[in-house]
């Protein structure tokens, strides 16, 4: 069965939109295809002049559909940046990628901006039109490509930027997805232990007649107390987890105080801290590359990685350089950076390549990163089992003491 897609020719408006369509053509054969167009009637008459008979014409639904992700934007700018410097126009370009999304909300975001490119809006206006999936950061990069006619090389500089953050956020979720999945499965067998299984021991003692080990009394207390209370702590336990991370996420002072101590973390903080110093780096090298003044540049940087501590330094590093400091005497003052990153700023700042060491700084800091979350990776399982053992089998054999007792007895 052949498959067709028409190209319209007509004038497009704010209102076009994407309608899927079917029909036969000269020989007979069924086609279908897609078309952006004002209405039905469009699509048909648009569809006739081509010699195809149509048969169905269906606008495509764009509601609905899963939440638009960073993923889905890092996409989006790889492949409008490929398309771009493959000489595809603007506007058929977000055509082809609005088509290839299999995000209903993805689709329609895409469409929108579209059609206010279409009516003479520029390109990174549009975007500014959609701050929840398009950042100051990321329409300072667009502004700067067309100011500077250099669009399609600020989006593929715009992609990388997004695949290298994305590679690290993922790195640093695998590394605590491992031991936060063993917590939770451990507090689940724990949990049936106490409701279940402690309670059936309990009474196979109480024929015993005996006086049972302390251990034994103490986990059967605990049985106890956890079968009583069990809404009461899932309850606390709940509302409190909840409570704390709304907290952290609308507090600023909350913020900065569970950034301070994240960085502080054993082990966990150097790995956090590598990684915000890399998305640092690399959001200001992308931003300087293209263009953007380092002031403003530095106005995007601060949010982008990810860290309050740092968000507050790159605010004070801001300031002093909008006062004629020098960079790297600023993040020195900033206290917050290590003694590599400063001196490749400086050689940076003395040799007029500053974009240059500091995407060799983001470089080494990622793949400093990867080889913690590898070390860790191995590390930490060791670790977990070690603990889980000494809980899960002290558990068990306090309730087997008694057994062992009697067997002595007898």
């Amino acid at each position: 069965m052949a498959t067709a897609t028409a190209a319209s020719s007509t004038s497009k408006n704010a209102k076009d939109a994407i309608y899927e369509w079917e029909g036969k053509d000269k020989n007979g054969k069924i086609v279908r295809g897609e078309l952006r167009a004002g209405g039905e009637s469009v699509v048909s008459a648009s569809l006739r002049r081509q010699g195809i008979l149509v048969t169905k014409v269906k606008k495509r639904r764009t509601s609905g559909g899963r939440s638009i992700k960073q993923k889905d934007i890092a996409i989006f700018t790889r492949q409008l940046a490929t398309m771009m410097k493959a000489g595809v126009p603007l506007l058929q370009s977000f055509d082809i990628v609005a088509r290839g999304s299999t995000n209903p909300r993805m689709t329609k975001l895409l469409n929108d901006i579209r059609s206010d490119v279409e009516t003479g809006t520029s390109l990174s206006s549009a975007f500014r039109k959609h701050p929840l999936h398009f950042d100051s950061l990321y329409c300072n990069l667009v502004e700067a490509g067309e100011a500077g006619g250099i669009l399609e090389a600020l989006l593929d500089r715009l992609a990388i930027y997004q695949e290298k953050t994305m590679a690290i956020k993922s790195k640093i979720k695998s590394a605590l997805m491992y031991p936060i999945a063993v917590i939770v499965v451990a507090f689940v067998v724990l949990t049936v232990i106490m409701i279940f299984v402690i309670p059936a021991f309990e009474d196979v003692f109480k024929s015993f007649g005996a006086d049972l080990p302390t251990p034994t009394l103490v986990v059967i207390a605990m049985s106890k107390f956890f079968t009583s209370y069990w809404w009461a702590i899932f309850g606390i336990l709940g509302g409190g987890l909840y409570f704390f991370f709304e907290s952290w996420k609308r507090s600023e002072k909350m913020q900065m105080a569970m950034d301070r101590i994240l960085l502080r973390i054993p082990v966990f903080g150097d790995l956090i801290n590598k990684a915000v110093i890399a998305r640092w780096t690399r959001t200001l090298s992308t931003m300087f590359a293209a263009g953007v003044p380092l002031v403003e540049a530095l106005d995007s940087v601060g949010g982008a990685s990810g860290n309050a501590v740092y968000a507050q330094a790159t605010e004070q590093i801001q300031k002093d350089v909008s006062t004629g400091s020098a960079l790297t005497t600023s993040m020195t003052a900033s206290g917050v950076f290590p003694t590599m990153v400063l001196q490749m700023t400086a050689i940076g700042e003395e040799s007029g390549s500053l974009d240059h060491m500091l995407g060799k700084a983001a470089e080494f800091y990622e793949n400093e990163v990867d080889e913690m979350v590898k070390g860790l990776s191995s590390l930490m399982e060791p670790f977990i089992i070690v603990i889980l053992g000494v809980l899960i089998g002290g558990i068990v054999v306090s309730m087997y003491l008694p057994i062992f007792k009697l067997g002595a007895v007898v």
